[in-house]
């Protein structure tokens, strides 16, 4: 099924009921989609902290009150727990598994962050025909941990997850324009061409997503990346995160371009 037109809640509540589970790239176009991070507040002062010194990576879109599944702003009437297609949980940094529905491990004292989607400027770079290669491919956005360091807060360090599209080396300077203008879903590419100078080895191996075709006179062009907290995570190992599974986003009723101002 094209979700391309629908609106987000009969998205939402499709995911809610377990008819949708998969990557959500290309789905309500226009709308916004956000990133997920749930600690226990114990540690989400920290967490508020690194999103602040880290705003390329980690732009935060909402925070909500301690405790509760729902949001004030971005996605009325979301459910948190159940409204994104598929969840990660990891104890102590480690990936304890992946759920499509996590309101069985909810706690009380849970602070749940919104994190803005490089998804979010994608349809501004399909209306100035800049490719997207995951959306032509109907895959998930490659995505490469790096050795980029982020500033750290606290309990919270680690490096910067990026996410990769290959533009035409002659509509790279569109796509940095165009990206540049919305900092609230990650702005400007950190880094374009030479994988390796941001440690990436093996550019044909993402670390999450799949990884997409790279034609002849293409470059690849890398944006920070809302798993960058996953990464953080790990390397961090808080007693307990949950996060969306990369891909797997929360589709909110913001209007993409909204973003921009």
């Amino acid at each position: 099924m094209d979700y391309t037109n629908m609106s987000p809640k009969e998205v939402r509540a499709l995911i809610r009921e377990e008819k949708i589970t998969g990557p959500t790239a290309g789905m309500c176009a226009g709308y916004a989609q956000a990133n997920l991070v749930v600690l226990p507040r114990s540690q989400a002062y920290d967490f508020l902290l690194f999103t602040q010194r880290n705003p390329k990576s980690c732009p935060i879109l909402e925070v909500s009150d301690t405790g509760s599944r729902f949001l004030h702003t971005i996605a009325d009437g979301a459910d948190i727990a159940k409204d994104i297609p598929r969840y990660r949980i990891y104890r102590n940094g480690v990936l304890d598994g992946e759920y499509t529905d996590v309101s069985g491990f909810w706690q009380d004292d849970f602070v749940s962050f919104l994190i803005g989607c490089s998804f979010s400027f994608e349809a501004a770079l399909l209306e100035a025909n800049v490719p997207v290669r995951h959306i032509e491919e109907g895959c998930n956005v490659p995505m490469y941990k790096t050795n980029i360091p982020c500033v750290p807060a606290g309990d919270f360090h680690g490096n910067m997850v990026v996410s990769m599209r290959p533009i035409p080396y002659d509509q790279i300077p569109k796509a940095v324009l165009i990206t540049g203008e919305m900092p609230r879903v990650h702005g400007a590419p950190v880094h374009i061409g030479t994988p390796e100078a941001i440690g990436i080895q093996d550019v044909t191996k993402p670390d999450f997503g799949d990884m997409v075709t790279i034609r002849d006179g293409e470059v690849p062009v890398f944006w920070p990346c809302g798993v960058t907290p996953q990464n953080v995570v790990m390397e961090s190992k808080p007693s307990l995160a949950i996060t969306h599974a990369p891909g797997h986003m929360l589709i909110t009723d913001v209007k993409n371009v909204e973003l921009k101002y």
